[in-house]
């Protein structure tokens, strides 16, 4: 008889351990990672509930914690310092911790913000997504494909990222991630205003086209 170990556990997901599967997912096992989401996501969305109240901004939170076990599944250990970290404690932490990066640029993010970065969307793109926030109010989390293909998206959208200039890839990140106005971005980059917008105006262009180069809808 072969003796159960966490190997054998993952290759039948329903029945493996959430520490097996964590591990089987830092192998790049998908099904594993499916089954993490069946198993916790209703547990790690209410956290996020918890801390950032019903709708967009606790999917977000969701979304964005899972891109995160998913690349970072390897760093889990069972026992640090002599002392045991159980596998739904790792994924809390990770789920609060986002909570907290979102409460915090909530905190920082300036009414300007919306101003500036207003006329850098289409009309039709501001409908759609308060439509689709006014729906997220009530909504149950997303299904674990849905939450896949979100995260497949989000490494992509890290990977354009990655790809841009210096001076792109800096004023999108302290605009869009930090949730800084333009003029707080100039004031950090040592920048003038103008040459800032420019930069997140043709950074959102050659992301948008890196995306659409692998398939993802901008």
């Amino acid at each position: 008889m072969v003796a159960r170990n966490e190997t054998t556990d993952a290759q039948n997901p329903r029945s493996a351990s959430l520490q097996a599967l964590i591990h089987a997912a830092a192998s790049g096992d998908h099904a594993c990672f499916a089954q993490i989401y069946q198993r916790t996501h209703v547990h790690l969305f209410g956290v996020a509930v918890r801390m950032l109240g019903q709708g967009q901004a606790a999917e977000d939170v969701l979304q964005e914690a899972y891109v995160s076990i998913w690349k970072n599944a390897g760093s889990y250990r069972s026992e640090l310092g002599g002392q045991s970290i159980q596998p739904m404690t790792w994924l809390i932490a990770i789920v609060r911790n986002k909570a907290l990066d979102a409460l915090r640029a909530r905190a920082r993010r300036p009414e300007s913000l919306w101003h500036d970065t207003a006329e850098l969307a289409d009309s039709d793109a501001d409908v759609g997504d308060a439509q689709s926030a006014a729906a997220s109010a009530s909504a149950p989390a997303p299904s674990a494909l849905h939450l896949l293909e979100q995260a497949t998206q989000a490494l992509r959208i890290e990977g354009c990222m990655n790809a841009l200039d210096g001076t792109y890839r800096q004023s999108l990140a302290l605009a869009y991630y930090q949730g800084l106005s333009h003029s707080e971005v100039a004031a950090q980059m040592g920048a003038p205003l103008g040459s800032v917008k420019a930069w997140i105006r043709r950074g959102l262009e050659r992301l948008k086209s890196c995306l659409a180069a692998q398939g993802v809808g901008a």
